[in-house]
């Protein structure tokens, strides 16, 4: 009987942790909310292995100095996973104008499980 408890506790704590493994956000360059004077790609950091097949990045322009944007525009962006499989990778086709930027991503690693987030940043 002590076993059997056992075992069952052991059980659910490894299905817990492994529920929890999903990959997170380390760090980004550019950082969240900075503002910067350029941008050659963007960077975002995670604590897994991403699976590339299931993991991207768009890069979307929000606001324009001087002028109205009716809608966001998406920028073109190649997006790709470094080869360590800790870093998806977003390089802009051509230099980021200044305006506000949200950075959209998505990432699934080992786990299957998708994880996607927005974060902003300006270019002066």
């Amino acid at each position: 009987m002590v076993r059997r408890i056992a075992a069952t506790c052991l059980a659910a704590l490894i299905l817990a942790t492994a529920a929890q493994a999903h990959p997170k956000l380390l760090s980004t360059t550019p950082a969240a909310q900075s503002t910067v004077s350029k941008v050659g790609r963007v960077e975002l950091h995670f604590s897994e292995k991403l699976m590339p097949a299931f993991s991207g990045v768009d890069l979307v322009m929000t606001a324009m100095p001087g002028m109205k944007m009716a809608q966001p525009m998406k920028v073109a962006l190649q997006s790709a996973v470094s080869p360590d499989g800790l870093t998806l990778i977003g390089t802009p086709a051509k230099p980021l104008a200044p305006g506000s930027y949200e950075v959209r991503y998505h990432v699934v690693s080992t786990d299957t499980h998708r994880v996607q987030a927005v974060y902003g940043f300006s270019v002066r």
